[in-house]
């Protein structure tokens, strides 16, 4: 038979599937509950697959949406294997003739699955396309549609440039800042969030590359698409709203180390014949990788300046007290004493976890102010020159202990008042029924919010309805200004399907947060409540990243493996050979590569902690042990980790060694 008629049959056929749509989840059972029924409302005109692949999640996901959406196929991993990885595996049971690539946090209009299936059906050269992508308060997402990063878009983006000068054509070719959003055109690479794909393509290009585990996997496709002949396209006749970043958020990863490192990859791959644009590109993503933990850690940033400035004063007033004068040492010591104290001090609170952790907790202020004055007490002693008395450090670290001390509490204090929710004005968007029964849910959970009450076409019936009926959908924006709203929650289908995009993108104050509600009651007040308060339900981080672990075991690993290749070196020598090559490994440890004690590392698998010479795998005989197993000993070392447990696995491993001896 002829191929051209065997497509028309197959196209003709009612079986056929026009769009197998692949969503990968990872903690996130909530946003994607309401992705998928966006999906079942933007659906009726078209036939869909859905394909969820869910990377281990810890929240019930899987057993969710099993039970909530019978007819999607569900792929059940056992481990996180990345978001390029999880794709692919869902590309492999999808039948479409196109593929759309969607995060579960994103939410579909009513329209959207046909407007990009019928541009796509009379746009043959598009291989992907993607469609206007808003943030939740109706601003668009200007990452939706971007530009390859050429030598001087990279250095503009990567510098700060763009975002200096938005609609400039000179600055802003990154993301495209200087083109319209209501025109419909070519770009260069789409958002991974939202990507409407020919399955024929996806296929040719063979998906996703796993080198990339998370961030990059879209750009690196949309590169390869245009190579084999393609063209991408930025559509803007319908959108969807993008929670940007939930699983992200919800993940141990350090998602800043892993997208810089994704963008080198690309940076790599693609652009290796050019050293010179390489090294600027790896000096730029240096530089932005460099500002993002400043920014991620602000707070901690300003803490340690004003400790800083505690401990001058400190080491002012000290030296005033014990020697008359505030500058009462040598003048060479001079500004060598302030900074000398103050990195003391600041890594001892880094160590005793005073910084990066989320909370500050004056305990551990005290604690790491001990420890510095214990190192300073022995370090003076070492310097004549910057030596002053006991006395004078002890009125240093006590003034600092004090201000700062006194610093972490008002922060605490101010922390709490802004959590009593008593200021969030709220407004619910639904039919009385439906409002009735989510003020109730919240008042149970969370009695502090109010509720001042709710919109809908007409008010209730009942005149002894609880709630006040505030106005219809058009009266919105001049309800939020009268009654000072800062919430507005949408549980109403119809307006969730079909006006919330408009009502968002009409009303852009940033002072109003937007909230989709859903009618199943099992999640629906912890998922309002986390989003209303801010405070999300993050999985665990991983111990063993902590910033104080990590200068813990670099600091240990760098003085036992200097001692043994200096004073060890002769033993080292004796017992060296071919077999263990203990000199080469601990050479591995001294220049970073490896811990003395870690995870075991599994060829071909994205490790999220250094590898060790020993670890609780290597003690269980890992070579005899499944990669599953190894899996879940390396999941728990870096979840609980402490320096006891490394005493314990050392422990461990000498008993071990003298019982086979």
């Amino acid at each position: 038979m002829d191929l051209q008629k065997q497509e028309k049959m197959i196209l003709n056929n009612p079986s056929h599937t026009d769009i197998s749509i692949v969503i990968v989840n990872y903690n996130v059972k909530d946003y994607l509950f309401s992705c998928i029924e966006s999906i079942n409302q933007a659906s009726k005109n078209l036939k869909v697959q859905i394909i969820v692949v869910d990377n281990n999640s810890e929240d019930g996901s899987v057993e969710f949406i099993s039970r909530a959406f019978p007819n999607v196929e569900i792929i059940a991993l056992s481990e996180n294997i990345g978001f390029g990885k999880a794709n692919n595996l869902g590309f492999e049971k999808a039948l479409g003739k196109y593929f759309l690539i969607l995060n579960p946090d994103t939410i579909l209009q009513h329209d959207t699955l046909d407007e990009m299936h019928k541009y796509m059906e009379n746009h043959s050269e598009v291989g992907i396309s993607v469609c206007k992508v808003l943030n939740t308060d109706g601003t668009f997402q200007a990452s939706c549609r971007r530009g390859f990063p050429g030598p001087w878009s990279a250095f503009s983006k990567l510098f700060g440039m763009q975002s200096l000068f938005p609609k400039s054509k000179l600055f802003g070719k990154y993301n495209l800042t200087y083109m319209p959003t209501d025109n419909t055109y070519y770009v260069d690479a789409v958002t991974g969030a939202f990507m409407f794909a020919r399955a024929d393509v996806i296929k040719q290009v063979n998906g996703f590359d796993p080198e990339f585990f998370m961030y990059g996997e879209d750009l690196d496709l949309c590169y390869r698409v245009v190579k084999a002949g393609y063209k991408n396209a930025y559509v803007h006749t319908t959108s969807i709203i993008h929670h940007k970043g939930e699983s992200s958020k919800r993940s141990s990863l350090n998602e800043i180390n892993l997208f810089y490192e994704a963008m080198e990859i690309f940076v790599s791959k693609h652009y290796s014949n050019s050293r010179f644009f390489l090294a600027l590109l790896k000096l730029g993503i240096l530089t932005r990788a460099s500002i993002s933990y400043l920014y991620k850690y602000k707070l901690d940033v300003k803490l340690m300046a004003m400790d800083s400035i505690f401990i001058i004063i400190g080491i002012l007033l000290g030296t005033y007290m014990a020697l008359g004068s505030p500058f009462g040492l040598q003048p060479y010591a001079y500004p060598t004493v302030f900074i000398a104290v103050i990195f003391v001090t600041i890594m001892a609170n880094i160590t005793a976890g005073g910084f990066f952790e989320s909370t500050f907790s004056p305990t551990k202020t005290i604690f790491g102010y001990a420890i510095s004055f214990l190192v300073l007490s022995t370090l003076i002693y070492f310097f004549p020159g910057y030596r002053f008395s006991r006395g004078a450090l002890l009125v240093t670290i006590g003034f600092g202990m004090i201000g700062s001390t006194l610093l972490r509490i008002v922060i605490s204090a101010a922390a709490s008042i802004k959590n009593n929710y008593s200021d969030r004005h709220i407004v619910i968007v639904s039919n009385p029924e439906d409002a009735l029964n989510l003020y109730k849910l919240i008042s149970e959970n969370l009695p502090q919010l109010k509720i001042l009450g709710y919109i809908h076409s007409k008010p209730a019936q009942d005149d002894a309805f609880p709630l006040i009926w505030l106005g219809t959908i058009n009266h919105l924006n001049s309800i939020i200004e009268n009654k000072k709203i800062s919430d507005v929650i949408v549980t109403d289908e119809q307006t969730y399907n079909n006006e919330i995009s408009f009502v968002t993108s009409k009303y852009k104050n940033p002072r109003v947060n937007f909230h989709v509600a859903n009618h199943l009651e099992d999640f629906i007040v912890s998922k309002l409540i986390s989003e209303i308060t801010e405070n999300k339900n993050e999985v665990l981080k991983y111990r063993a990243n902590l910033i104080r672990y990590r200068i813990i075991k670099r600091t240990s690993d760098i003085i036992i493996s200097f001692t043994l290749l200096t004073v060890g070196l002769p033993i080292l020598l004796l017992i060296n050979n071919k077999q263990n090559k203990i000199i080469t490994k601990i050479f591995n440890v001294l220049n970073g590569k490896y811990s003395f004690i870690g995870i075991f590392e599994l060829p071909g698998r994205k490790n999220f902690g250094k590898p060790g010479l020993t670890g609780l795998a290597h003690l269980n005989q890992a070579n005899a042990l499944s990669e599953k197993a190894i899996l879940k000993l390396n999941e728990y070392y870096l979840k609980h980790y402490s320096v006891s447990l490394d005493f314990d696995i050392l422990l461990k491993l000498f008993y071990r060694e003298k019982w086979q001896r």
